[in-house]
């Protein structure tokens, strides 16, 4: 089964799962949403402790870790890069070690992706990556339930995403469209389309799950879209570049205009927060009926929930 595979597991990425075992997630994810809906109180991470290592700030990734894990009777742990070494005095193999022999798992939302796979090589527990400049695969598993709970079974639903085509949200969303059969299209300006190689290395999941990866300049490709998806324009230790940035990707705002072209009443609007509004995304959409944005950010909670109830062997579906 694949619940039973997910015992001790890292999430690093997307690539690194089994379709099976995304679906087995996204099922358990509804479950305990359903759970806490219904009011209950399960602890089941009773005598567990969790260490938060955060190298950029964060409101979402945090309070979605905190609360899944304390909630259940877990004992969370925030340190960030001012209050460990994480590399600086102490090399980070060894911080990983310490910590592996403290913590029942270890989160880590920072820049290298190489960092959390190294914490994942020597610490011995599970890691999940909070965000990297590769990747957020939490993220992406509550994207892909918020386009679920509005359209139902997410295999051929088609996926927009708007605006910077390289960063770590939309290169999450390649993956996981990829394993799960959905058509994603990434429109951005030809400086920022996405890495060549991750379209190459999802060639093959594409041809095996039935997913259709788009990769185009054109704003008409949303059309018949079932969500339209943006995300910030200059990313966390971008700011530098948040100018040249505004210029590319004004063309390619989430606006009135854009939503219509969809063609459908019933396209629902997703953003991964935090929202500029009036830059990435005009208020009126963001803020209107057909925004899920908040639905996105409460799912952040209960997929992470989901991931490491499986990864620490404490649920079975």
């Amino acid at each position: 089964m694949a619940g039973e595979q997910l015992k001790g597991r890292s999430l690093l990425t997307w690539l690194d799962f089994e379709t099976a075992d995304i679906r087995y997630l996204l099922e358990l994810s509804k479950t305990v949403k359903a759970e806490g809906r219904q009011g209950a109180v399960r602890q089941r991470f009773t005598g567990k402790t969790l260490a938060l290592l955060f190298e950029k700030r964060s409101t979402r990734t945090r309070c979605a870790f905190e609360t899944a894990f304390g909630e259940e009777g877990g004992h969370p742990v925030f340190l960030s890069s001012q209050d460990i070494q994480l590399g600086a005095k102490e090399s980070l193999e060894d911080t990983a070690r310490v910590l592996g022999r403290m913590f029942s798992a270890i989160q880590f939302r920072g820049f290298k992706q190489s960092t959390a796979e190294t914490l994942a090589r020597y610490s011995g527990v599970p890691v999940y990556n909070g965000l990297t400049d590769d990747f957020h695969p939490t993220q992406a598993l509550a994207d892909i339930m918020t386009l679920e709970e509005s359209f139902g079974a997410c295999k051929g639903k088609k996926l927009c995403f708007s605006g910077d085509g390289r960063n770590n949200v939309a290169r999450s969303l390649i993956v996981i469209c990829s394993k799960l059969g959905l058509r994603f299209t990434v429109i951005s300006p030809p400086e920022l389309k996405p890495d060549s190689q991750l379209i190459e290395k999802c060639a093959p999941l594409c041809a095996e799950s039935g997913a259709e990866i788009r990769v185009t300049s054109s704003l008409d490709e949303v059309e018949g879209a079932d969500a339209v998806y943006t995300d910030v324009w200059a990313s966390m230790g971008e700011e530098a570049q948040k100018e040249a940035r505004e210029n590319m990707l004004r063309p390619y705002q989430v606006n009135r205009a854009l939503m219509d072209k969809t063609g459908r009443k019933d396209t629902i609007f997703l953003h991964c927060l935090p929202a500029v509004k009036g830059e990435e995304v005009t208020a009126d959409i963001i803020d209107g009926g057909q925004s899920r944005a908040w639905d996105q950010a409460e799912n952040r909670k209960h997929t992470i929930k989901a991931v490491m109830l499986a990864t620490l062997g404490l649920a079975a579906l």
